[in-house]
């Protein structure tokens, strides 16, 4: 008999398609797989293409320095704006210019999901066009490519382009606060509401909300980024349970 040479060994699958292959088992949604693959790529080539197997702790803080110091990248651009998988939004440059968590709701996700997918074409058509977005700091500076990758374009862009006036170039933006302001009006005015109605009511009514389901005063305040806990306690007076939001021993008596 004809003797056959043993079959190869298949070639272990190569370390980006592994961080993919792991971001789908745990259900991650394309765009934080995308961002993962994408600051593995940036953590590699800073490295000299060096495998992550070969590196540890001293390689990480080198390449956190890097992003924070050399490239003048603000803590809160090493963190992504959206992340489904731990139903989590960053607030970029909210209230009093700081960067704040909150949560994101898991009815919203469905939706934010579909929003993306309707997206994707006019990201496509930018990038072709090499129309790229705004990026904070200095980022698109040390990585000339970022505004024109899917991981940074907006969940809610802006219909037209427009001139970036710092830059000189046509870039696209978000969706401008004002569209959601006459959104905001409109709905208000069809559910015959008679009072002014802006989008900031609905910051009062999540902190409302959240004191009236029982969470405790410092938690609100992280979420709502206020600097101090005098601020959010103006909340308490809203739900008829005195000056501190506490309700009396008496009324459980009965």
């Amino acid at each position: 008999m004809k003797d056959f040479p043993p079959p190869a060994e298949p070639r272990p699958p190569k370390l980006l398609d592994r961080v993919r292959e792991a971001c789908r088992v745990r259900h991650y949604s394309i765009r934080t797989e995308d961002a993962y693959v994408d600051w593995s790529k940036r953590f590699i080539l800073f490295h000299n293409k060096r495998h992550p197997l070969e590196m540890g702790k001293v390689e990480i803080n080198a390449f956190l320095t890097h992003l924070a110091v050399d490239a003048h990248v603000s803590a809160s651009t090493q963190n992504q704006d959206v992340d489904f998988a731990r139903s989590e939004l960053l607030i970029r440059h909210g209230k009093g210019g700081k960067d704040r968590r909150t949560m994101l709701p898991t009815t919203a996700k469905a939706e934010l999901l579909a929003q993306l997918d309707r997206v994707r074409p006019l990201f496509e058509k930018d990038r072709a066009d090499r129309v790229g977005v705004s990026l904070p700091e200095a980022l698109d500076v040390k990585y000339p490519e970022a505004p024109y990758e899917w991981v940074w374009y907006y969940v809610f862009p802006a219909r037209q382009r427009g001139l970036d006036p710092r830059a000189g170039l046509k870039k696209r933006h978000h969706l401008h606060e004002t569209v959601i302001q006459r959104a905001v009006s409109a709905a208000a005015r069809r559910a015959k509401i008679a009072k002014h109605v802006t989008p900031h009511v609905f910051r009062h009514a999540f902190a409302t909300h959240l004191l009236e389901d029982g969470y405790d005063i410092r938690t609100v305040q992280e979420l709502l980024g206020h600097a101090s806990v005098e601020t959010t306690m103006i909340y308490t007076h809203v739900l008829n349970r005195g000056g501190r939001g506490v309700r009396s021993p008496l009324d459980g008596l009965g």
